[in-house]
């Protein structure tokens, strides 16, 4: 098939700064602001990639290492959600102790470097117990999310308590915290009082008073020292907009939320058609519906679907390959600073009372969200596929930003359930620029694509593109592209970063799963080399060319001194540049670019691998006992020893069974839950290390097959019958992870 696009006659949307209330500046000079189209940092581009990491629904103590493995997956802002009911959840005592601890958090994200958005509320959503309003304010003789002087009052107490912990830490001050969201999803969402028994189906209100609210918070932040660059607010399903607060996007394809209604089969949903979001005039299929031309902000989100949790009423393993797709259509698609939710799982704490501190749709402990990072510090395939996206950003974002999104004709118009025809959109200043492409699509499986044919036609010249890919993969491929003074004109290669090792750069470009990976340079320049790695050349300038497959893209770390290392594992580096493995395997091949890159004393050099050294490190290989013996109908006594996690940077117990939710005790306490959906259940038990004395209790509860309630009784009994009870425990394993300095 072919298809083209006339870029002669394109016209470019105005840029313009949106002034003081979306600038920042530090006390060196450095400077943080908005303009109509982009994110700048110090007057240049700066494309944002935030990802949600709930600092409370984790152990404090994996906070530092999962915050470095955000950095390292290329992620530079960090945004995070400060649930009233975890800070206050008895009235006027607050506890910023432990896990909730959000000075030494956002302290730890600017020791990595990591910018910060603090989503302070009052109502949070993020499945938390009631939204995250604490359960105390059910009795109070108001409303919620009004402008209620009484509520608004206990509003201002958490506001300058909040502000009291992070006092210093903006960005005017040289610290991390550059924005801040005030409430969530205002007129527009809303969560079920907890307080309730469930069958009085009440809800908190969603709100009423639109910008009035919204400015009658941003009014109480300030005055409470909370001061940022800017603030947000979620856009989306008609919320509150305020001219002061930048409105932010997302979009989930994975939707649980339907099935309070919806029976049946999850439909096929939009977001993996391209749309066209900053042009005005212009109509998008999905639910894209500004309070503003879309021409005066910028398009950007903090809520992409990194994950989704499962919820009674839909379970699923979740498609990782759908998140950089999900970026990549985003991008394509006009956004200029990405966000995802949830970028890092998480467990909900318990409450001082016994309560489960989230909503009654989702587990009461879990929220691994199957998320990019899981709760326990897993590293999921979403991971590693979006670092090449993340790294693209950082090193190319300056040249994405200030191009205009361009759709051939019906793009946005395509129906999800239309598998062939080829989806893809333009980022061009009608000149150079990149294009974009995506072969998935939620809900179907759509087929490999072959001798499909894309003409972009310039002022200059044409542009051919003979496109081929694979099931499931996306691309970003440029044309009329710079190598430092030397012109690409094309390729079928994704640019994923650049980067300077002694002074000579090196451009890493990934080939996607199913295209030829040609170049096409500017006439007279030379190359040199072979297929996967190459000199370019031309009057006096020359450049490397490194060339990697898509899976050598999911195994490769960028490093602080700009060299490349591509392993299995999880790469951590500290801020003096210190690295470590953690790994699952005791056997580990690494590979660096260049080869000399790790002392041999650290790991043991394998072979010349060409242009990579090649090393092996392995641990001391361990197996960990665990035994489960069933005590009761449903019931399992499980026994890990407790010196077995010695030496260990973690333990995950592993289970895999057939039921409806699985429930793990530690004395009277549940420490994980898991809503079956075919998956392997996984816990930390570094989370629980020193309590292992007392065995661990596995509930699960058992699906029920042809269940019945008889009540026809006069003296109101009630007695359940079933056909079948389907509760088995499949298998349980403990996993080791290692962790060894490189």
């Amino acid at each position: 098939m072919r298809y083209e696009i006339d870029l002669k006659t394109l016209s470019l949307s105005p840029v313009y700064p949106l002034g003081e209330d979306f600038t920042g500046v530090s006390p060196s000079g450095d400077t943080l602001s908005f303009n109509n189209y982009y994110l700048e940092k110090n007057g240049k581009p700066f494309l944002a990639v935030s990802g949600e990491f709930h600092y409370s629904r984790m152990n404090e103590n994996r906070w530092e290492d999962e915050l470095i493995k955000m950095r390292l997956g290329g992620v530079n802002v960090v945004s995070t959600y400060l649930f009233w009911n975890h800070i206050e959840e008895e009235e006027g005592t607050f506890d910023f102790s432990g896990s909730k601890n959000l000075r030494r958090f956002v302290a730890l994200c600017a020791k990595h470097g990591l910018y910060v958005i603090l989503r302070i509320g009052p109502f949070d959503h993020g499945e938390v117990r009631n939204g995250g309003l604490p359960d105390w304010l059910y009795g109070k003789p108001f409303e919620v999310r009004t402008t209620n002087e009484v509520f608004l009052s206990y509003v201002r107490r958490l506001y300058g308590k909040i502000g009291e912990q992070v006092r210093g830490l903006f960005f005017k001050d040289g610290g991390p915290v550059i924005g801040v969201q005030l409430d969530n999803e205002y007129m527009h969402s809303s969560a079920p009082w907890e307080m309730t028994t469930g069958i009085s189906n009440e809800w908190v209100s969603p709100g009423t008073e639109g910008e009035k609210y919204i400015l009658a918070l941003r009014d109480i932040a300030l005055s409470c020292g909370l001061i940022p660059a800017f603030f947000t607010g979620t856009a989306w399903g008609g919320a509150a907009y305020s001219p002061k607060v930048m409105p932010l996007w997302g979009g989930y394809a994975y939707r649980p939320w339907i099935f309070y209604s919806h029976k049946g089969e999850h439909p096929a949903t939009e977001e993996y058609i391209y749309e066209d979001y900053h042009h005005n005039g212009v109509t998008c299929a999905d639910d894209f519906t500004t309070a503003y031309e879309p021409e005066t902000r910028p398009y950007a989100c903090c809520e992409m679907g990194a994950g989704m949790m499962c919820c009674y009423y839909y379970r699923f393993i979740y498609p990782y390959k759908s998140v950089d797709a999900l970026a990549n259509i985003k991008l394509g698609s006009g956004c200029n600073f990405i966000g995802y939710y949830m970028f890092q799982g998480g467990t909900n704490p318990m409450g001082k009372t016994g309560a489960y501190m989230n909503e009654a749709q989702v587990p009461k402990r879990s929220y691994d969200y199957q998320a990019a990072l899981g709760e326990f510090g897993q590293v999921r395939e979403s991971y590693r596929r979006l670092k090449a996206i993340h790294y693209f950003l950082a090193s190319f974002g300056d040249r994405l930003a200030p191009l205009e999104t361009v759709l051939p004709e019906g793009a946005s118009q395509i129906d999800p359930r239309d598998l062939y025809t080829l989806r893809f959109a333009v980022r061009t200043d009608g000149k150079r620029g990149f294009l974009f492409i995506n072969n998935f699509q939620d809900h179907r499986l759509m087929p490999e694509k072959k001798q499909e044919e894309i003409v972009l036609r310039t002022a200059g010249e044409d542009f051919r593109f003979e496109i081929g890919m694979a099931s499931e993969e996306n691309a970003i491929l440029p044309f009329h592209f710079d190598l430092d003074g030397i012109l690409l004109k094309q390729a079928n290669a994704q640019p994923v970063l650049r980067t300077v090792i002694g002074g000579r750069a090196t451009y890493v470009f990934m080939i996607p799963d199913g295209m030829d990976g040609a170049f096409r340079f500017e006439d007279g320049a030379k190359v040199s080399g072979g297929r996967d790695f190459f000199t370019v050349s031309k009057d006096g300038k020359e450049t490397d060319v490194l060339v990697i497959g898509r899976e050598n893209a999911n195994r490769m770390y960028l490093l602080k001194n700009g060299g490349l290392l591509f392993t299995d594992g999880a790469l951590l580096e500290d801020e003096q540049g210190k690295l470590r493995l953690e790994t699952t395997q005791a056997e580990n091949t690494v590979q660096t670019y260049p080869a000399g890159l790790l002392s041999d004393s650290a790991a043991v050099r394998k072979e010349n691998g060409g242009c990579f050294g090649v090393y092996q490190i392995n641990a001391q290989a361990r197996e960990i006992p665990v035994t489960a013996e069933l005590a009761a109908p449903h019931r399992w006594v499980v026994k890990v020893p407790e010196d077995a996690l010695d030496r260990l940077k973690d333990a995950r117990l592993q289970i895999d069974y057939a039921g409806d939710i699985g429930m793990l005790f530690l004395g009277n306490e549940m420490v994980s839950d898991n809503f079956c959906n075919g998956d392997t259940w996984e816990f930390g038990l570094m989370d629980v290390k020193g309590r292992l004395q007392t065995p661990l209790v596995l509930n699960i509860a058992p699906l029920r097959q042809g269940a019945t309630v008889n009540v026809e009784s006069a003296m109101a009994a009630r007695n359940e019958k079933v056909n079948a009870l389907i509760a088995d425990l499949n298998g349980i394993r403990v996993q080791p992870v290692y962790e060894l300095a490189l």
